[in-house]
């Protein structure tokens, strides 16, 4: 079915670009994973771009239903809304190189749609401009750009647009073939491409996402059936084979013998003048730099054998947070293509959603494959099947840990389920109560037996959170006001108070009043200095026979969690 064509670039334009861009990757993940050898072979760009793009869809979403909900005049956002909110979540995303050069062409095309202020929509004249500062702006973002990847197919669509005439249809169109015909020679212009027989994988993406631009300003989706002969087919034949004899593999054109051991990347909120003294020392410690953002909020990505110091440098710069560590593999990232041992799958794995650094480390010391989930910042159902895919397990247990997660986290399991993964989801609501099922975890048992077990520690535990009122508002317990401490029982309000020690022993004394036997206190990074040894001290005193364990969450969102077993 044709998609209704958006005449101009408005807000809804943007919104239809994001969703028709997501499926288009979706449609082309595996095959961009399959011809993904450069900067190192390590299998992943197209679900990158997918994970990237679906955090922008998102939190395009998320604005939509904002104003949707708001009882205004107004029921929709601007154009500035909305190509602002792509930008941010595709920052926030960002995943792997090529993803993180996609949250920047975003980001440079934002910069200039936003321009228009509260403009309802703008014309093929504003998205030309916009291509170029996209293409400009990703540019500068790498250390060292290189001819022959993504960053060339974006400068021939940037160049291509500013040769066409018309309305965004039009340019959209030009943008698209540009690209196109850039992807092509992408194997001429890099030599591990040439060697592998494949185009560039971050620039296969983009081509999808263009060609997404394309159906969004005309009804109709361009097909893409390979460019001068890199058909699918082809491209997984010769993926298979491995390079031809006498060639160079991989890493040797990645640079060095075996490349950097580790991809770090994360989130920063630092100044400008202190990331222009981070991009300095990071590209003294490795390579496939790429630094994107601006605002105060940075996305951080760099190839680099010592993972500890380009955190630290993070640490030095500002605030990181938001931390992911790959390490390559000497039999993975930079082994030949057609040399990569196959690792055998495990029975079973559990994948879990934590709130908080602390609790990740907590949760993978058990075995656990986690997803980190920062404040305001939900893991999209596209990171939930890349983390159950990670587990590499025949049958995986889901704990979303969040009620408000529960239809991403059935989503990811259906979409695993098509995979051949046997998935079971157990809906618990907080990270307390995964800490409960993981506690009773077999993997020896049978499948079934060892969900139930899970699920009926999980549904056996009660779970509270002590937290900072943002607004004034009613609750089960009254009214309470923006800086009060709230003390949420089951997900509601059952105590308001002023400071936080005291709401937090008055709600577990509620807890305790209906029994228990063990107590786990997870501590956020601001909860006050002496808390957990005073509800200790309070555990011991008042409820004979009931234990307590105490657990360092990190920014987690709320003050403090607490369960009850």
């Amino acid at each position: 079915m044709a998609q209704v064509p958006q005449t101009f670039f408005d807000a809804l334009a943007v919104r239809t670009w994001c969703s028709l861009a997501l499926t288009a990757l979706g449609r082309a993940r595996e095959e961009i994973d399959a011809i993904n050898v450069y900067p190192v072979a390590d299998g992943d760009t197209g679900t990158n771009l997918y994970l990237t793009v679906e955090s922008a869809a998102t939190a395009v979403e998320a604005v939509f239903a904002g104003y949707e909900a708001a009882p205004t005049a107004m029921r929709s956002p601007s154009l500035a809304d909305a190509a602002r909110a792509m930008a941010h979540g595709a920052l926030i995303g960002a995943r792997g190189n090529s993803g993180t050069i996609l949250a920047q062409l975003l980001r440079g095309m934002a910069q200039v749609l936003a321009t228009e202020g509260e403009a309802p929509h703008t014309d093929g004249d504003r998205l030309r401009l916009a291509l170029r500062r996209a293409a400009d702006s990703a540019r500068q973002a790498v250390a060292h750009p290189v001819e022959g990847t993504v960053l060339s197919v974006a400068s021939a669509a940037a160049d291509a647009a500013e040769g066409a005439e018309g309305d965004c249809g039009a340019v959209a169109r030009s943008a698209y073939r540009g690209a196109c015909v850039a992807l092509a020679a992408t194997p001429a212009q890099l030599t591990v491409l040439e060697h592998a027989g494949v185009v560039d994988a971050g620039g296969r993406g983009l081509v999808a996402v263009l060609a997404a631009l394309v159906e969004t300003f005309t009804g109709e989706a361009p097909v893409f059936s390979g460019v001068s002969g890199f058909s699918v087919g082809a491209v997984h034949a010769r993926v298979e084979a491995g390079p031809e004899p006498g060639t160079a593999d991989c890493a040797d054109a990645a640079g060095g013998e075996g490349g950097p051991a580790f991809e770090v990347i994360y989130l920063l909120e630092a100044e400008d003048a202190a990331v222009a003294r981070l991009r300095q020392r990071l590209d003294a410690l490795g390579d496939s730099l790429v630094v994107v953002g601006g605002d105060g909020l940075w996305n951080v990505h760099v190839h680099v054998d010592d993972a500890g110091a380009a955190v630290e440098a993070g640490v030095e710069a500002g605030r990181p947070y938001r931390i992911r560590i790959t390490h390559f593999g000497a039999g993975d990232a930079h082994a030949r293509v057609g040399e990569r041992p196959v690792r055998e799958r495990v029975q079973r794995a559990v994948v879990a959603v934590v709130p908080g650094e602390g609790l990740a480390g907590l949760y993978t010391e058990a075995g656990a494959t986690t997803v980190l989930a920062r404040p305001g910042e939900p893991p999209a159902s596209g990171e939930l099947v890349e983390a159950v895919r990670r587990a590499h397990a025949r049958e995986v247990v889901l704990l979303p840990n969040d009620a408000d997660l529960w239809h991403t986290a059935a989503a990811a399991a259906e979409q695993a389920r098509s995979e051949g993964i046997r998935v079971a989801l157990i809906p618990t609501r907080s990270a307390v109560q995964g800490i409960a099922a993981l506690a009773v975890h077999e993997a020896d048992r049978r499948f079934d037996e060892d969900v139930v077990s899970m699920t009926s520690a999980a549904g056996a535990t009660r779970y509270a959170e002590v937290a900072v009122a943002e607004r004034q508002s009613w609750t089960m317990a009254g009214i309470c006001q923006a800086g009060d401490v709230l003390g949420l029982i089951d997900g509601d309000v059952a105590v308001i108070g002023a400071d936080v020690t005291a709401t937090a022993e008055s709600t577990l004394d509620r807890m305790l009043s209906a029994g228990g036997e063990l107590v786990t206190l997870v501590l956020g990074d601001d909860a006050p200095e002496g808390i957990a040894e005073h509800l200790e001290s309070r555990v011991r005193e008042a409820y004979l026979a009931v234990d307590t364990v105490v657990y360092r969450g990190g920014r987690q969102g709320a003050l403090l969690l607490i369960g009850v077993e």
